[in-house]
């Protein structure tokens, strides 16, 4: 019979001691790695997630565009006054002349000094949710329209292709300015599918716009668009008779003909005479 004495017993009882105080160490280490991992997650996700308030001079801007668009201010109305606007938002008037400064930078104001600040005169509005020919706009306007065209040509533009699903090229390339009584309001830069239109380069563009003339053609069963604020290059604001800085309204659309793409263009439109709206 094996006999344990009392000293190989406590060896034994000292052994198990120590494995169990190394894995309760174990355990609690993991659980501050854990701990110390959370919390790093949260104050990533807390750095990630701002929560940012709208500064009150852009709810101010936000308010009087608001009131132009739902027609409350007509064009060369005058509007509530700095004191009445500070009333009415209970901020600082710094922030009200901040918020009106900025309207009128960006055309949408007109102060008079000692007479106050009014609504500028209504620019020339297009609509966004029905694809238009320009010249029927001016025209529905009573006023002249011209184009003149710069470019008219095959073109193997990569961008261009992959935009109307094309495998190869050449696509059609045109590049038009339109005007209003001599005025230009916009930069028009199209690509088009030769599948859909082979006839393109062939057309007089100065009596036909490129828009009538596919529509007439072959009606068109969708379109996408986007619509950016942007800053022209030095070529495209040359040709639209715009300052350095000037903003423009850009448009870029793609409508397509059956299952093909037709045509991918992009309108550019000088923002102190142009803006886009629509009724839906």
């Amino acid at each position: 019979m094996n006999t344990i004495t009392n000293e190989q017993k406590q060896g034994q009882e000292g052994v198990q001691t120590a494995a169990q105080t190394r894995a309760q160490a174990g355990a609690q280490a993991g659980a501050q790695i854990s701990a110390q991992s959370a919390s790093i997650t949260d104050r990533a996700a807390c750095k990630e997630t701002p929560a940012k308030a709208m500064p009150a001079y852009e709810q101010i801007k936000r308010y009087v565009i608001r009131r132009i668009s739902e027609g409350d201010w007509k064009p060369g109305g005058l509007i509530p006054s700095e004191a009445e606007l500070v009333k009415e938002f209970g901020v600082a008037r710094m922030t009200v002349s901040r918020a009106l400064r900025e309207l009128t930078t960006e055309r949408v104001l007109t102060r008079v000094q000692g007479s106050g600040t009014f609504v500028a005169p209504q620019r020339y509005e297009s609509t966004v949710l029905e694809i238009r020919n320009i010249a029927d706009e001016i025209a529905a306007r009573g006023h002249r329209h011209s184009a003149r065209v710069l470019t008219l040509e095959p073109s193997d533009d990569p961008q261009a292709l992959e935009a109307l699903g094309l495998a190869s090229g050449p696509a059609f390339h045109s590049c038009i300015v339109h005007s209003e009584e001599g005025e230009p309001i916009q930069y028009e830069d199209r690509y088009v599918n030769p599948k859909v239109f082979p006839e393109y380069l062939q057309q007089d563009f100065t009596v036909e716009t490129p828009n009538h003339y596919m529509v007439r053609l072959a009606p068109i069963q969708r379109a996408e668009f986007r619509i950016y604020a942007q800053k022209p290059d030095a070529y495209v604001r040359r040709h639209l008779l715009m300052d350095i800085g000037e903003p423009c309204l850009q448009l870029w659309r793609r409508t397509w003909v059956g299952d093909d793409v037709a045509t991918s263009v992009q309108l550019w439109h000088p923002a102190s005479r142009f803006h886009l709206a629509g009724n839906v």
